[in-house]
């Protein structure tokens, strides 16, 4: 799939902001841990995806009520849903110089993704730390995309192809406002 940057500037998908909060010192502590057996950029980048995806549960699978959503957060609290997750993983991204970008599908409800631009590559790979369960397979892969859900044109799912350099405004207020995951789960957004 073909991502839109809804900022042509690729220096968007490199800052900190408050959610891909990259310079703060637990996502730079985490960041130098993950790049000391890495050789390159794409070894980096699926160290830092494997850690997401599988150090930090989702936090529907685990049960866990806490809602995160900055990704230094993320990492404290080693908990966090998709979007959360994604947050985790840009920052991990760009706090070591890599692109990277939130994107979405449309599911029965959104589901956040994350995109990365390696050095050498000229598309935007899209990858999902959701995280591994029965049933679901995600791995880092820049030949193909391996996802936790493909989207399913006969059920009304599809891949929605803008790159976001900050999180969806929906998505953001939609975790900001959560007092815990159930309540969080009742108001998913179920469009962008």
């Amino acid at each position: 799939m073909e991502l839109i940057q809804n900022n042509p500037n690729i220096s968007a998908y490199l800052a900190a902001d408050e959610v891909i909060d990259h310079e703060h010192p637990r996502v730079r502590a985490a960041a130098a841990a993950l790049s000391v057996d890495a050789a390159d950029a794409y070894a980096y980048a699926k160290a830092a995806f494997e850690f997401v995806r599988d150090t930090i549960p989702h936090s529907q699978d685990a049960g866990d009520p806490r809602v995160t959503w900055r990704a230094s957060d993320v990492l404290a609290q080693r908990t966090g849903i998709c979007y959360a997750k994604a947050h985790a993983l840009v920052a991990l991204l760009r706090a070591e110089g890599i692109p990277a970008g939130l994107c979405y599908q449309k599911l029965e409800v959104i589901h956040g993704l994350v995109a990365v631009k390696l050095p050498g590559e000229e598309r935007w790979a899209r990858q999902d730390p959701r995280g591994n369960k029965p049933g679901v397979d995600a791995q880092f892969r820049l030949d193909r995309e391996q996802l936790a859900f493909p989207a399913r044109p006969e059920f009304n799912e599809l891949d929605l192809p803008v790159l976001f350099a900050e999180p969806h405004p929906v998505v953001l207020q939609c975790l900001r406002e959560a007092v815990d995951r159930p309540h969080l789960w009742q108001t998913l957004p179920t469009d962008l």
